[in-house]
């Protein structure tokens, strides 16, 4: 019977709602993550079925496919700058390695749960891209003289989704030690980034445009939802609300950025 007693008093928690605010914290990101997966694979194949059917974007997807490619074969060093900037600055080994580094850095100073929804949104951004990749199973453009590879489906784009939800959680967790006049440029450099990996994508001939904006919306739709979780946790412990222009944790600055575990703030 004592072998009883956790679970019960788990289920009796469950059921009346009396969890402590880690407790609850978690139990919202895994919901919230589950939630955005079965609003957003039902999105993506809408658009796909768009794409296929709606004969403006078809033209689109062709047009600017066959124009940055035409401008591709014509400037050889161009394609090298692009194959740079998609296969080593922005690839997306690139972009993980950097919110893993961003993870252990949070865990050294602390603050545990920030780094909890720093790689729970990355690691759900990968999963839901590519289990959509899965599910659509588009190809990819078939070019004449081809500059570039690339293997698996087509949509949405991993590169421009990773680089969205990684310049996200980039942005949101290290906005707070930013100064002020610093934080237009830091902005502007995520906005860069993201813009920039969907035009080498497109103009590498290996992405459709609506691959990138299917990847950029996918991506803003996970770290919204994971962003959403953790303002929850947040209101659990007596903290206020933040906006995306300080951060998501502006707290980050002080010596203690968390409260301890299923404690609450103190202001």
């Amino acid at each position: 019977m004592a072998r009883l007693s956790a679970p019960r008093r788990a289920l009796a928690r469950l059921v009346t709602g009396r969890w402590g605010p880690d407790a609850r914290f978690g139990a919202r990101l895994a919901a919230t993550v589950a939630a955005t997966a079965l609003v957003s694979v039902p999105f993506a194949l809408a658009l796909v079925l768009v794409e296929s059917r709606w004969a403006p974007l078809w033209r689109l997807d062709q047009g600017a496919a066959q124009s940055l490619h035409a401008a591709a074969l014509r400037h050889p060093a161009w394609v090298r700058v692009l194959r740079f900037l998609s296969d080593v600055v922005w690839d997306p080994v690139t972009m993980r390695l950097l919110v893993a580094a961003l993870v252990v850095w949070l865990l050294v100073r602390g603050a545990v749960r920030l780094a909890l929804w720093a790689a729970v949104t990355a690691t759900a951004g990968g999963l839901l891209g590519l289990l959509v990749k899965i599910v659509v199973a588009r190809a990819r453009p078939h070019l004449p003289e081809p500059v570039s590879h690339a293997h698996g489906f087509s949509f949405p784009s991993g590169h421009a989704m990773t680089a969205t939800t990684s310049c996200a959680v980039l942005l949101l967790v290290l906005l707070p030690l930013v100064p002020r006049r610093g934080r237009p440029p830091a902005w502007a450099l995520a906005v860069v980034s993201v813009v920039g990996v969907g035009v080498t994508r497109v103009a590498l001939g290996v992405h459709w445009v609506s691959d990138v904006v299917g990847g950029w919306l996918l991506g803003l739709a996970v770290v919204t939802a994971t962003a959403v979780a953790f303002e929850a946790w947040r209101a659990d412990v007596g903290r206020r609300r933040t906006t995306p222009a300080e951060g998501l944790e502006p707290e980050i600055r002080s010596e203690h950025p968390e409260p301890p575990a299923g404690a609450p703030d103190r202001p």
